[in-house]
């Protein structure tokens, strides 16, 4: 990989200098008191007689409590699960958690904003609407925003050998974390202690070829009878995955242009010559010359399959390093830092040039008298490879946590006070042609004629003659643009049991935040001073906001079978020169009948603060998937069905402002739910759960805006409203005159708004069944079942509720169905797990695919109790579902992948215990 310079970027400011300075003032205080009363406080952590066990933190409280259930549901992945499962990473686990039932764009869905990221979408509302937690603590939003539009958390890269366990809360829990967590909340819980040193190597394949991959791990424990220190370091290579190592994706049926010469106004391909046939070679062998009825062009059936890769390339380091230090018996200093750098590569574009591509894409061949278009694709056997033209991400990623916690001295009440940062930054090098790639190909520019169109007097050999690398490096290079995102908080956090009721103790605790989150998105400066072949204008976008949070919860035994739970928060956010507060409360009950049973329910108020990149982006561009231009079959008489220009894919062109005045969304949201455990052997749960978010951002629409289009320009709309003004507007199209793609919609200029209504229900059903057996083992079957009941939404207030499950554009899951069943003899540990996944629309829009089930295997061999020896195999039965109805790449993307069967052998050895 090329070593690139990258600019400059400014220093974080310290914004939070001002608090920082007396809370730093009070902790020494309560560090000194600590110091000096040791002693004296000793006798109060003396273990009694009869004490209860540990208390534990759940996901959802910061009260500690006895048990793992409450009043709303949290499921729980361990870290031996994730590995036995055949998990990947930590966000393959999350991806295929049933509570995951969103869509979203991924490392597999081609040219995405965010090739280097990934995210998951609970309940289907969005990677927005999931907060991601690290240990309880906010962590920095991947640069690069969303679709282009929403920030995120990304997954991608957190380390799996660092994981204790991962916590999934359904339903908003803005009462206890703010701002995000509407749909639900995910807490990734890293690990404290360990043993010795462990060494762990991983090295896996897929049966059918491409996407490699291998990983080493080692950490370990340096502990004194004070201090414990738990230090890890991963390191992992992956390769990537082409189309063309897939054969149901290898070709495309329908040949894609590689070469061509076309009259613009006739709209016929003018003669090569023998140039396809001379230059068969190319793409891998696959050039022909393909015949239509307007004339012959150069093309190949391999070449978008060549340029697709469907893993993305990545190298990754990973360090981590947690630190406690006991100063007595009731103070602890705590440190943890994570880093991670990251290099990823994918390719989704060929190399190509079209003729004054900055001026109607065509011009005026003086040789000719007439208006022609040249097109070339580069061949990777002219530029030195396939690889040529992949686009390069260099990310890195740190995090900071440190802090101290203990009782305060002469009370019972435990505190945490601490400042955690995080900071994300992504570098890309964009391959790009340069502004001087016309003048190669068509030679001098004359001038412009009166329409003013570019005039040339080009020599066709130049268009039809095979490049060598460095020419074709004397007119590419590649653009170079930084982003970075920024998050920081100071937190003091307490708890304490209050007073004691008949039933139990009735317990608190209370939590005070400052916060600030900042990110850049600083352009390359060359993209907008005309050194490249582009005319699409990029600004640098800056933005920042700060929050204040004051936030308290009880919990209240009322009766020996009955608990009550209630937390409210106050979240007051500034930014672009206001502020915006909001106040959530939640409520849960939990109802006891019998030992084995628990009946439960909860119901919350949640809320997120509008998306930065919303509220600050100046202008940013990309193009809808598809596009269906009323206007146009208005105007040719035609219904939709039989109308050219309806759901034609790629869509339209947008443009996209920013808005400053954007609210924050408000959500609610309840459950339901029941647990019967008759025995350590076995339980069972069932939970209901309903969300709704109201004055959801969301850009205008661009589908009602082409509708209203229609209506005002073929006057079913007064074309003189304000309406249709701004509708008009902002609905560019090209001329009705124009020689080329004459009264077709050239761009369409959108901008968020608080408008959009979603509400969504479902249930999840989970259950665990243990047997021992004395000569065959030990038997654990576990299943975990979710199911979305409804999902609504619309865009405007007075709009109609819309069925968005009925909607075979929505690719979301309807249901999801896990099951495992792990077998335990002796040193060995087999588990199969199967997932279900429900139906979803063919690529079509058509109709649903079938159902689809995929089975992981894993065995564990423990040699001795340092050596154990790992053969995991993913997709036992090499399925892959393919879906032809939408064309290439002939499977759903984004929803099933097509790698087929993979395996990995993993060895783990523990030495210095």
């Amino acid at each position: 990989m090329q070593h690139i310079n990258y600019p400059g970027k400014p220093a974080l400011k310290p914004t939070l200098k001002p608090v920082l300075k007396p809370l730093t003032a009070c902790l020494l205080a309560i560090f000194y008191s600590q110091s000096y009363s040791s002693n004296a406080f000793a006798q109060t952590t003396e273990p009694k007689a009869d004490a209860k066990p540990d208390s534990v933190v759940i996901t959802g409280s910061r009260i500690p409590r006895a048990s793992l259930e409450g009043p709303a549901a949290v499921t729980i992945i361990t870290a031996e699960e994730i590995t036995k499962q055949g998990y990947k990473n930590v966000f393959d686990a999350l991806n295929n958690a049933v509570q995951n039932s969103g869509f979203t764009q991924g490392e597999d869905f081609g040219n995405t904003f965010t090739p280097s990221a990934n995210t998951i979408s609970l309940r289907g509302l969005g990677p927005n609407h999931t907060l991601i937690l690290l240990d309880g603590r906010r962590m920095a939003d991947f640069p690069i925003a969303y679709t282009g539009t929403i920030n995120f958390t990304n997954l991608a890269n957190i380390p799996s050998n660092i994981v204790e366990r991962i916590e999934i809360l359904n339903g908003g829990a803005s009462a206890i974390y703010g701002s995000d967590a509407i749909a639900g909340v995910v807490n990734i819980i890293l690990k404290k202690q360990s043993q010795g040193y462990n060494l762990n190597v991983k090295v896996g394949d897929t049966d059918r070829g491409g996407g490699s991959n291998k990983r080493v791990q080692f950490s370990g424990t340096a502990n004194t009878e004070q201090l414990r220190s738990l230090f890890s370091l991963e390191y992992s290579e992956r390769e990537p995955l082409r189309a063309t190592q897939r054969d149901f994706m290898a070709t495309r049926a329908t040949p894609s242009a590689t070469l061509y010469r076309k009259d613009v106004k006739s709209g016929r391909y003018l003669d090569l010559g023998d140039t396809c046939s001379q230059q068969s070679d190319f793409f891998e062998d696959s050039q022909i010359n393909y015949k239509t009825s307007k004339g012959n062009y150069c093309a190949s059936p391999r070449l978008s399959p060549m340029h697709w890769t469907v893993q993305t390339k990545n190298q990754s380091l990973n360090l981590f390093n947690s630190t406690n230090l006991d100063l007595n018996a009731d103070t602890t200093l705590f440190a943890d830092i994570l880093f991670g750098k990251n290099k990823t590569e994918n390719d989704t574009r060929s190399p190509s040039w079209v003729s004054s591509s900055t001026n109607q894409s065509y011009f005026w061949n003086k040789n000719t008298n007439a208006y022609e278009a040249w097109s070339k694709v580069f061949a990777p056997e002219e530029i030195n490879g396939v690889n040529r033209f992949n686009r390069l991400w260099d990310d890195q990623s740190v995090g900071i946590n440190l802090g101290i916690k203990g009782v305060i001295p002469g009370t019972q009440w435990n505190y945490e006070a601490a400042y955690s940062a995080s900071a994300y930054r992504s570098e890309n090098v964009a391959p790009r042609t340069l502004a001087n790639i016309d003048q190669f190909f068509l030679g001098p520019k004359l001038g412009l004629d009166k329409a003013g169109i570019a005039i040339y007097a080009p020599d066709q050999q130049r268009l039809t003659q095979r490049l060598t690398p460095a020419e074709f490096d004397q007119i590419t290079s590649a653009s170079r643009s930084s982003d970075s995102s920024r998050t920081q908080t100071l937190s003091l956090a307490v708890n304490t049991e209050l007073w004691q009721l008949p039933a139990g103790a009735v317990k608190t605790a209370g939590i005070a935040e400052i916060g600030r989150q900042s990110f850049d998105n600083v352009v390359d400066p060359r993209v907008n001073q005309g050194y490249f072949n582009t005319v699409t204008k990029s600004d640098d976008v800056h933005g920042s906001r700060q929050r204040y949070a004051l936030g308290a919860e009880v919990y209240v035994p009322l009766l020996k079978e009955v608990t009550a739970s209630l937390a409210g928060r106050y979240d007051d956010y500034h930014f672009a020169g206001r502020k915006d507060g909001k106040l959530t409360y939640n409520g849960g009950l939990e109802v006891r009948p019998t030992k084995e049973l628990l009946l439960r329910g909860n119901y919350a108020t949640s809320f997120r603060a509008p998306d930065m990149n919303y509220i600050f982006k100046a202008r940013g561009t990309g193009y809808y998937s598809s596009t269906t231009d009323y206007y146009r079959c208005k105007a040719e008489g035609k219904e939709l069905k039989d109308c050219d220009y309806a759901g034609y894919s790629p869509g339209a062109n947008y443009v996209q402002f920013g808005s400053p005045d954007l609210k924050s969304e408000k959500g609610k949201s309840f459950g339901l739910g029941v647990v019967w455990s008759p025995s350590n052997q076995f339980d069972v749960s069932l939970d209901y759960w309903n969300i709704k978010i109201s004055d959801m951002v969301v850009n205008l629409s661009s589908d009602q805006l082409l509708r209203d289009e229609a209506d005002c320009r073929t006057g079913k709309r007064d074309i003189n409203s304000s309406l249709c003004a701004d509708t008009i507007n902002r609905i560019k199209r090209y001329p009705k005159d124009a020689l080329s793609r004459a009264g077709e919609i050239q761009e369409i200029w959108v901008n968020p708004i608080n408008a959009a209504y979603q509400a969504t229900s479902g249930i999840d059903i989970s259950g665990r069944y243990q047997l021992k057996t004395s000569g065959y083992g030990d038997f654990i079957l576990k299943a975990n079942y979710s199911k979305v009941l409804s999902k609504k939404s619309k865009q405007f207030e007075n709009d109609e509720l819309y069925d968005d499950l009925a909607d075979l554009g929505n690719s979301d899951w309807r249901d999801k169905l896990i099951t495992s069943l792990n077998w335990n003899k002796g040193d060995w540990s087999n588990t199969l797990t199967v997932t279900r996944y429900g139906k979803i629309p063919n690529g079509s829009g058509k109709y649903y695919l079938s159902p689809t089930g995929v089975a992981n295997w894993s065995t564990v061999y423990q040699a001795n109790k340092n050596l154990s020896v790992s053969v995991i195999v993913n997709n036992v039965f090499n399925k892959i579902k393919y879906d032809y109805s939408g064309g290439w790449p002939y499977y759903p993307v984004g929803s099933l992948t097509p790698f087929g069967r993979q395996g990995w052998v993993e060895v783990n050895y523990k030495f210095g215990a």
